[in-house]
């Protein structure tokens, strides 16, 4: 099986961000912070999460969307600050993880698309 196929490929500083939102004008908000400057090659919205958290020392539960951030790990700092930035909760949830393989033609598009802002 190729690389391409999905049996290799790799990651190479590609990186899965997950944020949480209350909604959808606050995940389209996040998303066009993070592909207008290019912070981001690719934003899901994943409706219907269900989240259970401790804030404030009291039990909630509230209906959310997941973010599904495709970027580059040096890209981190400005896509947390971004987020920050865009998000209405006071603590964003801002977590990622490495991708250390999948389709290389994929993974080259996320790094091609997540490059930063230019310089101008």
């Amino acid at each position: 099986m190729s690389a391409a196929a999905g049996g290799g490929g790799g990651g190479d500083g590609v990186i899965a961000v997950f944020v949480t939102v209350p909604d959808r004008g606050s995940a389209e908000k996040v998303a066009q912070a993070l592909l207008g400057p290019k912070i981001a090659a690719c934003v899901n919205i994943l409706p219907g999460v269900e989240s259970w958290y401790w804030w404030e020392g009291s039990l909630n539960k509230d209906q959310e969307l997941l973010l599904m951030i495709k970027s580059q790990r040096s890209l981190l700092p400005a896509l947390t600050e971004a987020v920050v930035q865009a998000h209405p909760y006071d603590v964003p949830e801002v977590i990622s993880t490495a991708i250390d393989g999948g389709n290389s033609a994929y993974l080259d598009w996320v790094r091609s698309n997540a490059s930063g802002p230019t310089a101008s």
